[in-house]
C-alpha cells in the first residue's frame, strides 16, 4: 500500500488537470476581435476588385456574343443573299423567317438567340446607320451612353 500512497485519488487528478489546462484553451475575446477586424479589412480591399473584374468581364461577354452573331449574320448573308430585316430579327438566326428557300440554319449552336449578359436581347437593325445590320447592347444600366459596366456596346 505505501507504494500507491503518492498517487492522488482520481478525482483530485482530474481536478489537477483541468485547472492546468484552464489557462491554456481557448482564445480570448480580445484576440477573437482582433482577427475579425482583420478579416474585416482585407473583404473591404479585396471585394470591390472582384465585383470590378465581374463587371468587365460582363462586357467582355457582351462583345463576344455580338461577334458571334455578327458571323452568323455573314452565314446567314451567304445563304440567302441578304441580311435579316430588322422585322424579321435575329430570330431568322435559329429559325427560318417565311418565304426564304435557301435557308441552311440554325446558324447559331443554341436554339434560341442568346440575350444580352444583363439578361435584355440585343437590338437589331438591317439596314443599320452604321453599316449593312445594327447590333447593340445598351449595357447594365439599359441607357443610351455611359462607361464602365454601363458602356454601350456595338457592333460597329
Amino acid at each position: 500500500m505505501r507504494a500507491h500512497a503518492h498517487i492522488l485519488p482520481r478525482r483530485e487528478a482530474i481536478s489537477s488537470r483541468r485547472h492546468k489546462l484552464a489557462g491554456q484553451a481557448g482564445f480570448t475575446l480580445v484576440e477573437l476581435l482582433v482577427v475579425l477586424v482583420i478579416l474585416v479589412l482585407l473583404a473591404s480591399l479585396v471585394a470591390p476588385r472582384v465585383i470590378g473584374y465581374l463587371g468587365s468581364s460582363r462586357t467582355k461577354a457582351a462583345k463576344v456574343q455580338i461577334q458571334s452573331l455578327t458571323t452568323a449574320l455573314e452565314l446567314y448573308k451567304v445563304d440567302i443573299g441578304r441580311y435579316p430585316t430588322t422585322s424579321e430579327g435575329l430570330k431568322a438566326l435559329v429559325e427560318a423567317p417565311p418565304g426564304t428557300t435557301s435557308w441552311a440554319g440554325p446558324y447559331l449552336t443554341k436554339k434560341d438567340v442568346p440575350n444580352d449578359p444583363w439578361g435584355r436581347p440585343y437590338a437589331y437593325r438591317s439596314p443599320g446607320e452604321h453599316g449593312a445590320f445594327d447590333i447593340s447592347s445598351l449595357g447594365a444600366d439599359d441607357q443610351p451612353g455611359g462607361t464602365g459596366e454601363n458602356e454601350d456596346i456595338n457592333s460597329w
